[in-house]
């Protein structure tokens, strides 16, 4: 609720501390006394859009500070949490500064914020109702909203949202996986293909570098051949291995008369002789190696260049081939696993879409039954307001599918028997309007705490004994709540808990407004003023105590 409302520098008010308290509070005073100006300054505390200019003249700038209390639950805590703010002690503090050149500058808690999260936030606090109320009861897009609220049925929006967030989910799931077979399929042949002709090839890692060296040594044999054979003959030919077995012999036959000379001349000519036999079988072996087959050489060549072209043609490196031909294999396993999935998929949307039918459903005749208790509470509430002839009907249509189910909801009334029904704002007169938005209200607000509602002049063109049952619904309204009226009836005047008086007042030629709480016999004065004018008499006193006495 609304505790207090402090005003300073804005437009015709210098400075004005207002106190509020929970009930039913009244605005009064004469026209163009400045009643407006004080809902003007808490729609720009609040963020609501208003008058461009709202600084007093001569002025730097006007600021408007507004306390609040928020009981634990109240729905303004959600937003301040998302916000990343928080309520100390349950006082809500809202400030805004508003300078000579424009600018504005909000504050909640002292911590600085944006205008959105002040609007955000104002929602929560205060329901402003008037004839030109284009925001709350005469909204038709808040009349599924209002309806669920008068119904109690958080619970079966809850499980319908649920629902939509299920199927669309199922949807979109399928949809991605259709979309990623649809892919694999144009590919499929590719693939097929693809993986058929590494499959064909086999290439292994290193293969590459295996077959590209063998290639070299096999182009080279033919080359170095030749003088490997001549020095094999060499080898092999009898006169260097008969020279040195000649020496040899002819050593070891002298060695004994040598003493010793030539026994290491004999070692030596033996390791030359098996040296010798080496090089010889070396050159052999080599030899037998650089006999190649032009037959192999050529089938070298044809899977090195295959593995290659191979390589380019998928744009990897040889050794990559065969991990590519496993992520090949993979995706024509998901083209597989893919069209499987794809009947689950639909089974999950089948089932989520009869989970969102029986929510909605559900949820639809929920409406239905609440619609037919609201109807039944406003015609209640219509009778005493002397508009027993009117007929208020909420109408429930068709309505796309969505999170909140398949019902259009609008409210619509005809004030005569007979008179055609439509839109609230349309049908009916602004005295009309008036009493069909308390009613309705009265209605949806029915066992809510904590609210601060304010009216401004919704009892305007009705009077007598129409004004004296405005004044009771808006008295029986406030129980447990917070009401806030600007109103010229007496009648209403009458009913408040808290008056207060809105004047204007010309000091050294600056026009300024104040508000004065009033006490029991100031009530009097103010409502035999608002009975007679601007002469009061004994008998609109007289007048004015028979009202306050109920």
């Amino acid at each position: 609720m609304l505790r207090s409302l402090d005003i300073r520098d804005m437009l015709i008010i210098d400075r004005l501390e207002l106190t509020l308290a929970p009930g039913l509070n009244v605005l009064t005073g004469e026209t163009g006394a400045g009643k407006s100006i004080l809902l003007d300054a808490l729609g720009f505390v609040l963020g609501w859009r208003g008058r461009a200019e709202l600084v007093r003249d001569g002025a730097e700038q006007g600021e408007v500070v507004a306390e609040f209390d928020l009981a634990p639950g109240h729905p303004a805590r959600a937003v301040l949490d998302e916000a990343g703010l928080s309520a100390e002690d349950d006082a809500l503090i809202l400030r805004r500064v508003n300078s000579r050149d424009g600018r504005k500058t909000a504050w909640i808690n002292d911590r600085r914020v944006s205008g959105d999260v002040l609007r955000q936030l104002s929602d929560a606090l205060v329901e402003l109702h008037g004839q030109q109320d284009d925001k709350g009861l005469l909204n038709p897009r808040a009349h599924r909203q209002m309806l669920d609220d008068f119904g109690d049925l958080g619970d079966d929006v809850a499980r319908c949202r649920a629902a939509w967030r299920d199927l669309k989910g199922a949807r979109a799931a399928l949809k991605e996986a259709e979309a990623e077979v649809a892919t694999l399929k144009a590919d499929e042949e590719f693939l097929r293909h693809a993986v058929g002709e590494l499959d064909a090839l086999s290439p292994e890692p290193g293969e590459d570098a295996a077959l590209d060296e063998r290639r070299r040594l096999m182009q080279a044999a033919g080359r170095i051949r030749e003088d490997v054979a001549r020095a094999h003959a060499a080898l092999s030919s009898d006169g260097a291995e008969g020279l040195l077995r000649d020496a040899e012999r002819w050593l070891d036959g002298a060695a004994g008369a040598a003493e010793g000379r030539l026994d290491a001349a004999l070692e030596a000519l033996g390791r030359a002789l098996t040296e010798l036999g080496e090089a010889e079988d070396g050159v052999a072996r080599a030899l037998e190696a650089l006999d190649v087959d032009p037959g192999e050489l050529e089938r070298v060549e044809e899977r090195l260049f295959a593995i290659r072209g191979l390589a380019r043609k998928h744009d990897v490196q040889p050794d990559d081939l065969s991990n590519l031909a496993d992520r090949l294999r993979e995706r024509l396993g998901a083209l597989d696993a893919g069209e499987g999935g794809l009947s689950d998929l639909r089974r999950a949307v089948r089932e989520a879409e009869a989970a969102y039918d029986a929510a909605a459903d559900s949820l639809g005749a929920a409406r239905s039954e609440a619609a037919e208790r609201l109807d039944a509470a406003m015609a209640g509430e219509l009778a005493p307001l002397r508009m027993e002839r009117a007929h208020f009907s909420t109408e429930i249509t068709e309505a796309p599918d969505g999170p909140e189910g398949r019902d259009g909801v609008a409210f619509t009334v005809a004030t005569n028997p007979g008179a055609p029904a439509g839109p609230l704002n349309k049908i009916a007169s602004g005295g009309e309007l008036s009493r069909f938005l308390l009613a309705l209200k009265v209605c949806l607000t029915a066992g809510q705490e904590g609210l601060t509602l304010i009216f401004d002049e919704i009892d305007r063109g009705v009077g007598g004994a129409t004004a004296d049952a405005v004044g009771r619904r808006l008295s029986a309204l406030s129980d447990g709540a917070q009401v806030l009226v600007v109103t010229h009836s007496p009648q209403v005047a009458a009913l408040a808990d808290h008056h207060m008086r809105v004047e204007k007042r010309v000091e050294r030629g600056v026009t300024l407004s104040t508000v004065t709480p009033l006490d029991e016999g100031e009530r009097v004065d103010e409502i035999a003023r608002m009975l007679s004018g601007d002469t009061v008499t004994s008998e609109a006193r007289s007048a004015a105590r028979a009202l306050l006495a109920g």
